[in-house]
């Protein structure tokens, strides 16, 4: 079966049949939510409550201890004062259904959840302050912080050592980059890669190691406005990505994507850099490596997107949403070397301190 067939099609009713047979819950609206090759929806139930139906991807169905590591990640950061989702359980008390359902191309099998909703709305759309940035900093590392906490008899399934989206394995991004050929950015990514190997790989025996989430991005992080007039982070949403790995690694995701979204992209390292900081100061190895680590990420963004609109083209404006202005950022970013971005980043982030 290619992965192309492996993004689930549920239509309305077998949603509606799904939910009262797992979940004895009478859906009264159903909204559909964007997701990259999972499907995902908004359930409004007559008994009332709104939930997120979570139906996983046939491929990554096959590793179910995978999601139930992810699952238990969620609920332990819901304890520990973080705002994560949590599973309800299913009328057999499980926290995922391992369902047979047919899309259309036959019977395959899916792993599905019903998750609490978060209120809220993705930081995309609110003013990246510096404020809010801080607090997403701060956010970020207090996540890590407590997931390097969590136990969990088979934590040992995120050690994914070919995943992809990991920013320990950039390398991989080499099968992918004849997608670039003819592109003015083939260059730039190749030369990325190259730095990642020649100046990242040496020094990451001196980063320290946690569970990243890994997908720390402005679609998965909510917020609401606070009494202040500005925002608080009201969630934090898609464990999908978590994998062993280093802290510098989630500072290094969440300002690529937060750069994405401000219109100084130049100026979110520091405040985002300063709220990290609070929480878990950098060492010599990693604030060395920082730079590099936001390249590759953009790389990572831009490759894998434009792989992902070749397997499924009818998807390609949400696939595109990080990439476009990607290309832009990451070009930026690269003409205006690591020298003068730590410059701006570090600076700015002390100052911001200092303010503190």
């Amino acid at each position: 079966m290619s992965v192309k067939h492996s993004k689930p099609n549920l239509s309305q009713s077998q949603v509606v049949e799904l939910v009262k047979r797992l979940f004895r819950l009478t859906p009264s609206e159903i909204r559909s939510l964007p997701s990259y090759d999972d499907q995902n929806f908004c359930v409004t139930a007559v008994e009332g409550g709104k939930y997120v139906l979570k139906i996983m991807n046939s491929e990554d169905s096959k590793n179910p201890t995978l999601f139930e590591v992810q699952t238990y990640a969620m609920s332990f950061l819901h304890q520990n004062g973080l705002p994560a989702q949590t599973a309800l359980p299913t009328t057999s008390g499980q926290l995922m259904s391992l369902e047979e359902i047919d899309c259309g191309y036959g019977c395959q099998k899916y792993l599905v959840r019903l998750l609490t909703y978060l209120p809220g709305t993705t930081i995309s759309k609110a003013p990246l302050t510096p404020q809010l940035l801080f607090e997403t900093g701060k956010t970020a590392a207090r996540m890590d912080k407590i997931l390097q906490e969590m136990e969990h008899p088979h934590l040992s399934v995120l050690q994914r050592e070919k995943f992809i989206w990991s920013l320990s394995n950039v390398p991989l991004l080499e099968a992918y980059i004849n997608l670039f050929d003819g592109d003015p950015l083939h260059e730039v990514v190749k030369s990325v890669i190259h730095q990642y190997k020649t100046s990242v790989i040496p020094k990451r025996s001196d980063f320290r190691k946690c569970v990243n989430h890994g997908d720390f991005n402005d679609l998965n992080v909510l917020v609401q406005p606070d009494e202040s007039d500005s925002h608080r982070i009201s969630g934090i949403l898609d464990f999908g990505d978590m994998n062993s790995g280093y802290y510098i690694h989630e500072l290094a995701i969440a300002i690529t994507y937060m750069m994405m979204e401000h219109p100084k992209p130049i100026e979110v390292g520091g405040p985002l850099l300063a709220g990290w900081e609070s929480v878990l100061p950098l060492n010599d190895a990693e604030r060395d490596c920082l730079y590099v680590l936001v390249l590759s990420r953009f790389c990572q963004s831009l490759v894998l997107a434009r792989h992902a609109v070749t397997l499924h083209p009818e998807n390609e404006e949400y696939l595109m949403i990080s990439s476009r202005n990607g290309v832009h950022f990451l070009r930026q970013l690269w003409e205006l070397g690591k020298e003068q971005v730590e410059k701006v980043w570090f600076q700015s982030a002390a100052q911001f301190s200092e303010r503190k």
